[in-house]
């Protein structure tokens, strides 16, 4: 029985590579470019990245784990040799040329578009920036780190963190298929700057890298300046940001005619909604176009966990975009400022949920960024599997199937077998895999 477990497991990670391979031409076009900074290696940067990418694909957690799969017969297959050690692979990825993991990338996302995967949403293409803090730590630290002073009762402690700023393609559904969120690229936050800086620096690399590839940008609050705006006015894109500063003449203008308009009777989704949309508004000279404020108040029931009990909710949205009402209506101006959700979502909580990316691999900021380009491009792989679909239920009256003894990853559902199976990775040889079949 356990053997036949382990065949199974493996004939899972099998069929993964051999869809990777087929439509993305994996080892040659992704993998094989990429190249580290030794001089004359001894073992390859191909094997270290292909170890990476298993131990992402198979959940394992930590470089030691992936160690400990060593005499696993799957290896010689897929590398041609053992697995090196953890600390090869962590002191490879602090060499490595993060330029060609992102060029591989790229790669994936030429290969989905050109399939068309990655459709407009009603003619936008719509991206999301947003900042994320990967780990804390009051001990440990390296160049890279930034640092907070955070007040106890029993004095002030220094802690150490870093923060990257993603970029997340929100493309419309296929037929017949849920939309891919796909994750193009991050970019460490540095010493001395502050978020919004490091998003421009991310957009001025993804927008010739990608000049087709999205119209509108979606960022919270915190984006909202006119640098940002001009920024992207200049490269023919657009912006749609959260307004929540009231001390902004641009706010103030917009609160005046919200109380003086009546609102436009709509829906979004199972909510009804009172929608006020105010364009060529010139408030804020510093932005060289005219601004649109947009404002969805939203009322929808809440179920109480409590006493189960329906409560009515409220909810107050306000936006501002360089958007033309001309070119996409209030409706669609509306979804596309929720969308900026996605990015929580689907995007940093997944990541860091499901797939271990705030763990420290190797604690250097080129192995950290460059394991989370790895990661990214193992989840591009993943997100355009058929009928996978990361945080769906199991089916009704079907528990997760988990092959071993024990088990340390969650399990996702999907495939065309409609199957969900969680491989056990804690009792080597056996892989551990959570994965549709």
């Amino acid at each position: 029985m356990e053997a036949a477990q382990r065949k199974e497991t493996i004939t899972v990670l099998r069929r993964l590579i051999a869809y990777a391979e087929k439509i993305f031409d994996l080892s040659r076009d992704v993998i094989a470019p990429i190249s580290d900074g030794r001089p004359e290696p001894r073992i390859s940067t191909v094997v270290v990245v292909k170890s990476a990418i298993v131990m992402f694909w198979a959940r394992m957690g930590s470089l030691n784990a992936l160690e400990q799969t060593a005499g696993a017969h799957f290896w010689k297959g897929w590398l041609g040799q053992s697995p090196c050690s953890a600390d090869t692979v962590g002191r490879v990825h602090a060499l490595m040329d993060a330029g060609e993991l992102r060029k591989g990338i790229h790669h994936i996302y030429d290969r989905l578009k050109r399939n068309k995967a990655l459709p407009d949403t009603q003619g936008v293409g719509v991206a999301v920036v947003d900042g994320h803090e990967s780990h804390a730590s009051y001990l440990r630290h390296c160049l890279g780190c930034l640092q907070r002073t955070i007040h106890f009762e029993t004095g002030d402690r220094i802690q150490f963190y870093h923060r990257q700023v993603t970029l997340m393609l929100l493309p419309g559904a296929p037929p017949g298929r849920k939309p891919i969120r796909l994750l193009l690229d991050h970019e460490p936050q540095r010493v001395g700057e502050d978020e919004v800086a490091t998003g421009l620096r991310l957009l001025e690399r993804v927008i010739p890298a990608y000049p087709r590839a999205f119209d509108l940008v979606l960022a919270d609050a915190l984006y909202g300046t006119a640098p940002f705006f001009n920024f992207l006015l200049a490269r023919g894109k657009h912006a749609l940001v959260v307004l929540k500063d009231d001390r902004r003449n641009l706010y103030q203008d917009a609160d005046g005619l919200f109380n003086s308009v009546a609102p436009t009777v709509g829906r979004y989704r199972s909510r009804q909604c009172s929608w006020w949309d105010f364009p060529d508004l010139r408030s804020w000279p510093q932005v060289n176009a005219p601004m649109r404020v947009l404002r969805s108040l939203e009322t929808y029931s809440a179920c109480r966990q409590l006493n189960q009990q329906d409560c009515p909710q409220t909810s107050d949205w306000i936006w501002m975009t360089t958007l033309p009402a001309s070119q996409v209506s209030t409706q669609q101006a509306i979804a596309f400022g929720h969308q900026r959700w996605d990015i929580e979502n689907p995007g940093f909580n997944e990541l860091v949920n499901h797939w271990d990316a705030d763990h420290v691999f190797k604690h250097d900021p080129q192995a950290m960024e460059c394991f989370l380009l790895v990661d990214l491009s193992r989840l591009q792989h993943l997100s355009c599997l058929p009928g996978f679909e990361s945080q769906a239920p199991n089916p009704p009256g079907q528990g997760p199937v988990f092959l071993g003894p024990t088990h340390r990853g969650r399990t996702l559902y999907g495939g065309d077998s409609h199957q969900s199976v969680a491989l056990n990775f804690s009792a080597p040889p056996a892989l551990a895999l959570a994965l549709p079949i």
